[in-house]
């Protein structure tokens, strides 16, 4: 088993007025690694001034780690099949709504993979099969998690 660390911190400033709400929400964020970003909650839930737009959001931060964990087995189970990837882009969203117990959640997300290979279409979409059946992210949660290949210009073949 291994462990996973982030290190979140906030701290109120002094023209803040916490028991009104009247409060920032940003905070930053060191993972194990040595990375920090700077979080907030989305405007959309929190409006400025009391939440940071230019920071990373629990949302944002929810699809991309759906999106990067998909890639990563993606690129290593093509490796493993000898197929080259040129390069690798995906445009994740997200949607918010109620899920089936009525709570606020973040009930879809789909995957936009534009990926540059040599790979036959069939064969880049049983990558990404592969993939998503191995991602420990997308096997962590209840959201749905759609790969959105057949889209016009989804994939490049050089």
């Amino acid at each position: 088993m291994s462990k996973h660390i982030a290190d979140v911190t906030w701290t109120a400033r002094a023209e803040d007025d916490f028991l009104a709400g009247r409060y920032s929400r940003a905070h930053t964020i060191r993972f194990d690694g040595g990375a920090e970003i700077p979080g907030s909650p989305s405007p959309g839930v929190v409006p400025a001034p009391w939440s940071d737009g230019a920071a990373v959001d629990p949302e944002e931060m929810f699809v991309a780690s759906l999106s990067a964990c998909h890639m990563l087995w993606f690129l290593d189970f093509a490796r493993r099949a000898g197929v080259t990837i040129y390069s690798y882009r995906d445009q994740a969203e997200g949607l918010m709504g109620k899920n089936d117990k009525g709570r606020i959640a973040i009930t879809h997300v789909t995957l936009r993979p534009i990926v540059d290979s040599d790979a036959e279409a069939a064969t880049l979409d049983e990558l990404h099969h592969k993939a998503h059946e191995a991602c420990f992210i997308a096997n962590s949660v209840t959201t749905e998690v759609t790969i959105d290949t057949d889209s016009e210009n989804q994939r490049r073949n050089r």
